[in-house]
C-alpha cells in the first residue's frame, strides 16, 4: 500500500468515526436544547460538538492500537469492549474536568479551587451527562469494532442493508 492510499484510508476511517461522534454528540445538543428551553435558556455548543468528535474520533483510532495488556487477549471479546469503554470513559471524563477547571479558574481564584467549585455547581452535572452520553457512544463503537474484527470490515454492514431473510 502506497503512502498516498494509507493517508486515504487514515482520512476516510477519520471522517467516518467523526461522524458517528458528532451524531451521538448532536443527539446530545438537541436533548440539551430541549431541557434548556423549558426555562427559556439559550444553548449553544455546535461548535464545540464538532470540534469535540473530531478530538474524540482522533484519539479513539489512535488507542485502538494500544493494546490493554496480555491478560486482555484471553478473555472473551465482551471483557475487551467493557475495559476499552471504562478506559476511554475515565478519560473523557479527566479531560472535561481539566477544561471546566481551566475555563473557572480566573472566576475562582485558581485551577483547583475551579475543579471544586465546578463540581458544586451545576457544571459538575454538565460533566456527568456529557460522560454518560459519550460513554454510551464509545460502548456502541467498541462494540462494532469487535464486530469487525471478528466478521471482517463492512460485513455488519452488508448484513443490515439486506432484507430479513423469512421466518420458517
Amino acid at each position: 500500500m502506497s503512502a498516498m492510499e494509507k493517508l486515504k484510508e487514515e482520512v476516510r476511517s477519520l471522517l467516518l468515526v467523526t461522524l458517528y461522534f458528532a451524531a451521538w454528540l448532536g443527539v446530545l445538543i438537541i436533548i440539551k436544547k430541549l431541557i434548556l428551553a423549558e426555562y427559556d435558556i439559550a444553548f449553544k455548543g455546535l461548535t464545540t460538538a464538532l470540534v469535540g468528535a473530531l478530538v474524540l474520533a482522533k484519539v479513539v483510532l489512535i488507542l485502538e492500537h494500544v493494546s490493554l495488556g496480555a491478560w486482555l487477549k484471553n478473555q472473551p471479546a465482551l471483557t475487551e469492549v467493557i475495559v476499552r469503554t471504562l478506559f476511554y470513559a475515565f478519560g473523557v471524563f479527566v479531560v472535561l474536568v481539566l477544561e471546566k477547571s481551566f475555563e473557572g479558574r480566573h472566576e475562582y481564584g485558581g485551577f483547583i479551587p475551579s475543579m471544586i467549585e465546578s463540581f458544586q455547581t451545576v457544571e459538575g452535572f454538565h460533566v456527568w451527562a456529557n460522560v454518560i452520553s459519550i460513554s454510551g457512544a464509545l460502548l456502541v463503537y467498541n462494540i462494532f469494532s469487535v464486530f469487525k474484527q471478528i466478521f471482517g470490515e463492512g460485513t455488519l454492514l452488508r448484513a443490515l442493508l439486506r432484507p430479513l431473510p423469512e421466518e420458517p
